[in-house]
């Protein structure tokens, strides 16, 4: 039963990016509308980061994982490996929920 949503899915998003492709040489935005919608992106990333990494339910997450994911930030900003980046987003905000830090 849910193989059909799941397939339903697969389809539209392969003919979403296939669109995208096909229709990239005929459809021309203007330069300010290029402009906004990669301001629109960068914003909507940053309000994902945002409610992810302060709240957990109704209520605020705590420090640790603010502090984990500004960790991870900076290091991701600076072109640390992948795995660097995550590792230490985790150890950090592991040692501080081990030293009480909530």
């Amino acid at each position: 039963m849910t193989l059909i949503p799941i397939l339903v899915l697969a389809l539209g998003t392969f003919a979403f990016r296939f669109g995208g492709v096909m229709l990239r040489e005929r459809v021309t935005m203007p330069e300010h509308l290029r402009e906004l919608l990669s301001t629109s992106a960068i914003v909507l990333l940053v309000a994902l980061v945002a409610t992810s990494s302060l709240a957990k339910g109704p209520s605020f997450a705590g420090w640790a994982l603010p502090a984990g994911v500004l960790v991870g930030g900076v290091l991701a900003w600076r072109k640390a490996p992948f795995v660097v980046v995550v590792a230490a987003a985790a150890a950090t905000a592991a040692l501080l929920r081990l030293a009480g830090v909530a």
